[in-house]
């Protein structure tokens, strides 16, 4: 049957600087987003299990309202509300930091979680041996919990790279958003989306490979 369509290789090679632009783009949010959000969601999953007083239920209410509500929306937020009050922000700087907020606001719960499974005997054994509480949490809490950690956190920063394609809201150039233009131009919709779809597939299976090797590699360090 004819469908009236050509699949044209040759146009994904004639745009493949911008692609390849569009990529570098999406590599480097998606490498804050983890970044940040993994630190800042450690630091909050610590706060919230030791529960702070007036700090952790203020993160509380922020891990709330970022996981209940849709990115799509924080990112208009940030983009056309920061100007409002004074605060003036590039599509970069407003597209890394929700990715960081996002991830952070995740992170929170599967460190808070993982810092509550620790076993108690630990806590015990050390503070028989005379450690302080910080010394504790260094030595003793961290490394475990970031071992049972990883596997969420893992599933966290695969969305991570994931969401990064919502920036084509404020049109910043990564990689869907350069697609979604090489489109409106050409209308090679199969030849482009199925080159992205085959990108993004190949940086989630990196993504993950790594982060479970990381996880192995301190299971037996540990």
């Amino acid at each position: 049957m004819d469908f009236g369509y050509r699949l044209d290789p040759g146009y994904i090679v004639e745009h493949l600087g911008e692609l390849s632009l569009g990529l570098v783009w999406t590599v480097v949010l998606t490498s804050i987003g983890i970044v940040g959000g993994t630190l800042f969601g450690l630091i909050g999953g610590a706060l919230r299990s030791h529960r702070v007083r007036t700090v952790s239920p203020l993160i509380a209410a922020g891990v709330e309202f970022i996981r209940t509500t849709p990115l799509f929306v924080q990112i208009f937020f940030l983009y056309f509300g920061l100007p409002d009050i004074g605060l003036k922000a590039s599509g970069f700087v407003v597209a890394s930091l929700a990715l960081v907020i996002w991830g952070a606001a995740y992170n929170v719960e599967n460190f808070r979680a993982a810092i509550e499974a620790v076993p108690k005997e630990y806590h015990e054994a050390a503070r028989a041996l005379g450690l302080r509480p910080i010394s504790i949490f260094v030595l003793v809490t961290l490394p475990v919990t970031i071992r049972l950690a990883i596997p969420s956190v893992t599933n966290t920063s695969v969305e991570t790279l994931k969401n990064s394609a919502l920036m084509l809201a404020i049109s910043f150039p990564e990689l869907t958003d350069t697609a979604v233009n090489l489109v409106a131009v050409s209308f090679r919709v199969f030849e482009v989306f199925i080159t992205v779809g085959v990108v993004y597939l190949l940086l989630t299976a990196g993504l993950t490979r790594a982060m479970r090797e990381i996880e192995h590699r301190i299971a037996w360090t540990l």
